[in-house]
């Protein structure tokens, strides 16, 4: 018998879903379930739903798992040696590009890691990301001189309070997805934008992956 719990995540992610298909056009998109901090039963409840992409800072060992939290250095081998993780979504500079190469090469990792490089669109001093000046420069880094990393798309986060129907970041973000595909003649290349107060305008703009957390969990509990 289904918990109150497992009907109201698979009623909130079945309804998400459901806006992803009807906003995303001829775009291709992707919902990432941000589960960080949540317990295993709620992603459990998720996956009934045929979810399979979920973000979180600490990774646990099933599903393709999106790491979104700050990357710090002294943990690309520890992240590096998950089989499972589909794609870091946080590369913030060339230093950290370099430590997460030598990282998967000194584990053995099989196959090229997906990256994004995080973008601050919006330049604020506290938000991690590269100045979107240095976006290009980072990203022919990663492509020329890390060969265990496959370059995949840019990340940004927008400003808070930002007007979602013209949201400078979006625009932004979107404008250094065609440059550099363009320039580094990349056959793929994602941008990934849009959270659960504003993915339904992201969508719109191009988003190419929406990491949807409290419209689909609720409110996040307290780190332990």
């Amino acid at each position: 018998m289904s918990t109150e719990r497992e009907q109201q995540i698979i009623t909130n992610l079945t309804k998400v879903r459901q806006e992803v298909e009807e906003l995303k056009g001829s775009n291709t998109a992707r919902l990432v379930a941000v589960s960080k901090y949540m317990p295993a039963e709620d992603i459990e409840y998720a996956t009934k739903t045929g979810q399979t992409h979920f973000g979180e800072n600490y990774l646990p060992s099933s599903i393709d798992w999106h790491f979104i939290g700050h990357l710090q250095s002294n943990k690309c081998k520890t992240v590096a040696g998950i089989p499972n993780l589909f794609l870091v979504e946080t590369i913030d500079g060339i230093k950290k590009a370099d430590a997460l190469n030598k990282a998967c090469t000194a584990v053995g990792r099989q196959g090229r890691l997906k990256v994004y490089v995080q973008v601050n669109t919006s330049g604020e001093e506290a938000k991690s990301g590269v100045p979107a000046s240095d976006a290009l420069d980072v990203c022919k880094h990663i492509k020329e001189n890390c060969p265990a990393l496959e370059l995949y798309g840019l990340m940004t986060i927008g400003m808070k309070g930002r007007d979602a129907t013209h949201n400078p970041d979006f625009e932004k973000i979107v404008e250094l997805r065609t440059e550099i595909k363009s320039k580094l003649e990349l056959d793929v290349f994602e941008a990934s934008f849009g959270m659960s107060s504003d993915f339904k305008e992201a969508l719109l703009d191009g988003s190419n992956n929406i990491r949807v957390g409290t419209a689909i969990f609720g409110g996040r509990p307290p780190k332990a």
